[in-house]
């Protein structure tokens, strides 16, 4: 399970957003719907997701309805905070969505139309682990109206998969990817790199088997151990060894090479895709700072600058939902130089960057010492944007600290 939530402000039962917070007309508006179950826990996994055997007063299969009610809450606070907007795009995350019947998924996704419209060109994603989909699975998704798949291959390698905790053979990543493209879905294929006991080969291969599914899209992950899992206990002990950064930092060069040699391009430091209609508009949204609400235990939303989260466990997310009580746990409305702070540390990992017009005085002088050190593209300077070279995406957190300094 992931770690405690942020500190912040109490959350009104009723959910209602604070007068001076509007639902900005001109704001796109996305969906994200998370799904907290998993068959086994993966040993890296950080992300808000429970086994059967830690559900604890949460049933599975009541988990569409329970979510539902908390869509028709949401409607209600929008209408009341300046109106309803059409969902641009919508994401099933996870934890796994594909363990629920995709007619559990079909019916949230018609919660979401019912509610506030989905626009005609929207972007509708489902995350899927490999051994969870089915022809008729994918089918019964893209009939309800989802139009991309995101399939977690993670690696090639049986040896890397087991080290990552992963249920999945290499195989059934093949049989998942045509059975969402025999349906007619775009396809993201996911990777982890870094894993203990992974080569550089290793990872090639990886690559390679990625690239032969002919997919729309790839992101490539670098592992990063996160405190309380599994994988942070077994280095601990000395178990396995930790992550090698010169050897990801190798992972990550091939990977662009290979990638770019294949005819995709990146446009943001860990993400991929066969021109720019493939490119993942939710994940896009979050990196611009447009509003979403996200539904879920432990989901997070923002809306006209606040951000609120809800509880973490399913049982505690359906017994306020239960009483009729919004599920949000806490909230927050960043300042001015927060929000600032927070655009350098996002839009600088996209591949159009940063505007170097929203920088304050120090940071644009550091501009100049980041173009100097191969970190910022110097093309794109003299155009007044902050653009990452290939070295700049390898030490993006270097750039972010000079120009927040």
């Amino acid at each position: 399970m992931a770690g405690p939530l942020p500190l912040g402000d109490p959350a009104p039962a009723d959910g209602r957003l604070p007068e001076g917070v509007r639902a900005d007309p001109d704001v796109d508006f996305g969906v994200y719907l998370h799904v907290p179950f998993c068959r086994v826990r993966c040993g890296y996994c950080d992300f808000n997701t429970y086994t059967s055997g830690e559900l604890r007063g949460a049933r599975q299969d009541e988990y569409a309805d329970t979510l539902l009610r908390e869509v028709a809450l949401s409607r209600d606070v929008l209408l009341e905070a300046g109106g309803l907007r059409p969902a641009r795009t919508v994401f099933f995350g996870g934890g796994t969505p594909t363990l629920l019947p995709a007619g559990d998924l079909a019916r949230m996704l018609d919660g979401v139309r019912d509610a506030f419209g989905i626009a005609e060109d929207a972007e509708v994603t489902v995350e899927a682990n490999p051994d969870t989909v089915t022809p008729d699975v994918a089918r019964e998704l893209a009939d309800a109206g989802v139009t991309r798949m995101s399939v977690g291959m993670q690696s090639a390698v049986p040896h890397v998969l087991a080290a990552l905790d992963r249920t999945h053979t290499p195989s059934n990543v093949r049989t998942a990817v045509d059975a969402a493209r025999d349906a007619g879905l775009d396809v993201s294929v996911d990777l982890i790199y870094g894993a203990p006991g992974e080569s550089l080969a290793d990872w090639e291969a990886s690559l390679d088997a990625a690239l032969a599914l002919e997919s729309d899209h790839l992101s490539a992950y670098a592992l990063i151990i996160e405190d309380g899992t599994k994988l942070a206990r077994q280095i601990r002990r000395g178990e396995v060894p930790a992550p090698d950064d010169d050897l990801q930092a190798d992972m990550y060069e091939l990977a662009d090479a290979r990638l770019a040699a294949a005819g995709f391009e990146w446009y943001e430091i860990s993400n991929w895709s066969r021109g720019e209609e493939h490119r993942s508009r939710h994940n896009l949204a979050y990196w611009r700072g447009t509003d979403w609400w996200g539904f879920g235990p432990g989901a997070h939303s923002h809306v006209g600058g606040m951000r609120w989260w809800n509880v973490k466990h399913p049982a505690a997310y359906a017994q306020r939902l239960a009483l009729g009580e919004s599920p949000a746990a806490g909230r927050e409305t960043p300042d001015a130089d927060a929000r600032a702070l927070e655009r350098v540390l996002l839009e600088s990992r996209i591949r159009e960057g940063l505007p170097i017009a929203a920088l304050g005085d120090d940071a644009r002088r550091a501009v100049a010492g980041l173009v100097a050190d191969g970190l910022v593209d110097g093309a794109a300077a003299v155009r007044g944007r902050v653009v990452l070279t290939l070295q700049g995406r390898l030490l993006a957190d270097a750039v972010v600290r000079a120009l927040t300094a």
